[in-house]
């Protein structure tokens, strides 16, 4: 026989707790704060949410508590490797508390971006997770009126909305480049895709690097305003070689340019690092695994998504970090492709 529901056909609350032979307000404290429960009291309140198909309204629980329980995530790119190691992060960090997690994918667009932080800023969200530091006027706008806590991801700058994790992108391209130098190398390309703020960071990293050396060319440097992808790293280092044959290393602003510009070195049996030494961005699983081995920059990606989500957290919960930004580093793990030409 099926439990008498309201006219609109839904479970209440007080059904639940009924069901479950708790108060309402203990029903209600299993969905905002399970951890205070006891474990019995826990499991009668799951068990009648289970056999009655309650569903909680989101809603209207914002509405009375004046925010939903729910971290929002704003990131550029659902198929970037890059992104799926910080969403690791972001997952396993929120995992056991009582916040769920919502995406939200801007495509590299300012203009998605600013949509979509309204759309949030209305739904009132615990927490809110955002990429990078260069929000237009109108999104910065939005962010500093969500009144929750707001994490910036990915890099680090000056000015956070609120809290900030990730590395300088601009000291980690001048690091790699200083490396290259090191090994006696004086013509070096620079690949670039997509370019957006961060990337762009990375090629002034290049550029004063190569300038500080004497040694930047406009010649060496190639980029292109479209998505990346292996075969276009291919195609970027062809173009590099039309402009002038006097080269003798490449920086590429990711992994996936960086291992096409291994295959067209084969091609033309360019050897690598005999002839042309090569250095990646990102550190990705498979630069360690291509032979040569290559050499790139390891970000701590999945870090930033766990730092991410546990100053949320901690912010919401009263426990502000003291520092509001924190600055993960790099590493530039040096291979087989970024040897000395002599070795």
């Amino acid at each position: 026989m099926g439990r008498k529901q309201t006219k609109s056909g839904k479970i209440r609350l007080t059904e639940v707790a009924k069901l479950a032979g708790v108060s309402p307000i203990t029903a209600s404290r299993f969905f905002r704060n399970p951890e205070a429960l006891s474990l019995s009291k826990r499991e009668r309140v799951d068990s009648a949410v289970k056999e009655l198909g309650y569903v909680p309204n989101l809603a209207a629980r914002a509405l009375a508590s004046h925010r939903t329980e729910v971290i929002g995530v704003v990131i550029p790119s659902l198929t970037n490797n890059v992104f799926a190691d910080v969403l690791r992060g972001i997952y396993d960090s929120s995992e056991g508390s009582r916040y769920s997690i919502q995406l939200a994918n801007t495509r590299y667009s300012i203009l998605q971006e600013e949509k979509l932080l309204r759309l949030f800023r209305a739904q009132k969200p615990a927490g809110l997770i955002v990429t990078g530091i260069n929000q237009t006027a109108e999104s910065r706008k939005v962010l500093e009126t969500m009144n929750c806590p707001v994490t910036q991801i990915m890099e680090i700058g000056d000015s956070p909305v609120d809290m900030m994790v990730g590395f300088s992108h601009y000291d980690a391209a001048f690091a790699a480049i200083s490396h290259i130098l090191e090994q006696g190398r004086r013509r070096i390309g620079f690949l670039g895709a997509r370019m957006d703020p961060r990337v762009q960071r990375r090629f002034e990293g290049y550029r004063d690097a190569m300038k500080t050396a004497s040694l930047f060319d406009p010649n060496l440097v190639v980029t292109t305003s479209v998505p990346t992808t292996v075969t276009l790293g291919g195609t970027l280092f062809a173009d590099l070689l039309a402009r002038t044959a006097e080269i003798d290393a490449v920086f590429c602003v990711n992994d996936d340019l960086a291992l096409g510009v291994l295959f067209e070195c084969q091609r033309r049996q360019i050897a690598v690092p005999r002839d042309l030494a090569i250095v990646g961005f990102n550190d990705l699983e498979f630069m360690a695994s291509a032979v040569p081995s290559l050499t790139s920059v390891r970000t701590n990606r999945y870090e930033m998504g766990r730092h991410a989500v546990t100053m949320v957290i901690d912010a919401i919960e009263g426990r502000r970090p003291q520092e509001p930004v924190l600055d993960l580093g790099f590493q530039l793990m040096v291979r087989e492709s970024s040897m000395p030409q002599n070795s």
